[in-house]
């Protein structure tokens, strides 16, 4: 099937090293409080908040912190208030990009947005210039000691699947959001090793780059994935 984007696995990678370094424990806590400001902190009906909670526990996030950051979005204990933003542009050879971030302050956030996209040759471009590019999907990563797409692929014959792309042991599997539990629940009966499951903006069609532009693509990604404020990036780079 039609291959993935090659930031998508770098980011899932780096997210692995975050972990190490604990900073992927910052950007959870956040993700957590506005899941359960939005839906509420029953894991039971808020699906998002159920997901955000196993990837914390996955991650080996304190039990105390999950708990407090969840009580935080419900209002029970005091804490920051933080905003969604969906920040849009291109980047370096015109590579669609989109940002989402949580941030206490907007106008600083904007800021840095700006002064990031136009000291590397881009620009932050207005709401709905690049996010038509793109689609919200449903995206699993699994791993397994033998795992090939044509596997997969009649694994998962009875579910809407989009995309099967694996790289060495990292399969990443691509669906309509409707199906992304019951895929999840499949795949860990089938004993691969779910390390992610979330929805996601996926392109709708990927650029290919010779690899000196590329790098230079990716360098600049991995610069705006550094700031605070930032929880994840999408881009059409194949």
């Amino acid at each position: 099937m039609s291959g993935h984007s090659k930031w998508a696995n770098i980011k899932h990678r780096k997210a692995s090293q975050d972990a190490k370094r604990g900073k992927i424990f910052t950007r959870l806590g956040k993700e957590l409080s506005i899941a359960a400001k939005h839906g509420g902190g029953d894991l039971d009906s808020n699906f998002r908040l159920r997901t955000l909670v196993e990837k914390a526990r996955a991650a080996n996030m304190p039990l105390d912190n999950i708990d407090r950051a969840i009580k935080r979005g419900t209002g029970e204990i005091p804490g920051v208030s933080y905003e969604e933003q969906l920040y849009e542009g291109y980047g370096p050879e015109g590579i669609a990009i989109l940002v989402e971030c949580l941030t206490d302050n907007k106008n600083r956030m904007v800021a840095d947005m700006r002064r990031m996209f136009s000291s590397h040759g881009g620009n932050l471009a207005e709401a709905g210039a690049v996010s038509w590019m793109f689609e919200k999907k449903g995206v699993i990563r699994a791993t397994a000691d033998m795992v090939s797409e044509d596997k997969l692929l009649e694994q998962l014959l009875d579910f809407e699947i989009d995309d099967i792309d694996v790289d060495e042991k990292l399969a990443t599997i691509t669906m309509n959001v409707r199906q992304l539990e019951v895929v999840k629940k499949a795949l860990i009966d089938a004993q691969y090793q779910v390390e992610s499951a979330d929805v996601e903006w996926v392109a709708k069609n990927l650029v290919d780059l010779a690899s000196e532009k590329e790098q230079k693509v990716i360098d600049f990604l991995e610069k705006i994935e550094d700031l605070d404020d930032v929880q994840n990036i999408y881009s059409n780079l194949a």
